[in-house]
């Protein structure tokens, strides 16, 4: 039986509070989940605010973005194949060496490089208008504006844990998990969205080549390195 997606934003913030209960925290999918769970409230928050000069838009997309993700999670819990980008972190969710900043790093990986080009193109053609038209980017930019702010303080509690390990190869973490940008992942969907806009034919290979990278890309992100400290 398939889980009817949600078509509201608080339907997708619904649907993702009851993934955060159904799952043991240290689950690496807990562990994105958190993450975007928090990202989507906020964007919910500056959509009523009257940040978005199109919130309309931001907000159609916003749940057409959250349903490729939600529909990988219900793939996954009924045993069905997975998109590849997501296949790294459903694979190695339960590995207890990787620590709960890599898991939120391949799931942003996943969501962000592979995920939200479509939701793009999708809304998009949806609302009949195109990536280049005003005020798409503009709006897609000052959603970055916000995710900076998460992005700093997953850092900052990843930092406080860190100098707990005191290890040569907890340098090592250090220095791989600095290398993923959220920043340089939604330039990378953007392209790839304006890419996918125009593939045509060629947009089932373009998005399979997206996703066979961004899964190369996350099983880097989820290499074992050295054990979290015990909470």
């Amino acid at each position: 039986m398939t889980t009817q997606l949600p078509t509201t934003v608080d339907g997708v913030i619904a649907r993702m509070e009851e993934i955060d209960a159904e799952l043991d925290p240290r689950d690496g999918l807990a562990c994105f989940n958190r993450v975007y769970l928090k990202v989507t409230r906020l964007v919910k928050e500056h959509i009523a605010e009257g940040t978005f000069k199109d919130p309309e838009f931001l907000d159609r997309m916003d749940v057409l973005f959250a349903g490729l993700y939600l529909r990988n999670v219900e793939a996954a819990k009924a045993g069905r194949p997975v998109d590849p980008s997501w296949q790294p972190l459903l694979e190695h969710r339960a590995n207890r060496v990787v620590w709960p900043i890599q898991f939120a790093l391949a799931g942003m990986n996943a969501h962000i490089d592979h995920d939200l080009a479509v939701a793009v193109v999708e809304t998009c053609k949806e609302r009949r208008t195109t990536p280049r038209t005003p005020p798409v980017h503009e709006d897609y930019e000052k959603v970055n504006d916000l995710l900076a702010g998460v992005e700093a303080e997953i850092r900052a509690e990843f930092e406080l844990q860190i100098v707990k390990v005191a290890t040569k190869p907890a340098e090592d973490l250090k220095h791989f998990v600095s290398a993923f940008s959220i920043s340089s992942a939604r330039e990378i969907a953007w392209v790839n969205a304006n890419q996918l806009w125009i593939a045509g034919p060629l947009y089932a290979s373009r998005l399979a080549a997206i996703s066979a990278g961004v899964a190369a890309t996350s099983e880097m992100i989820l290499t074992p390195v050295v054990p979290p400290p015990a909470a």
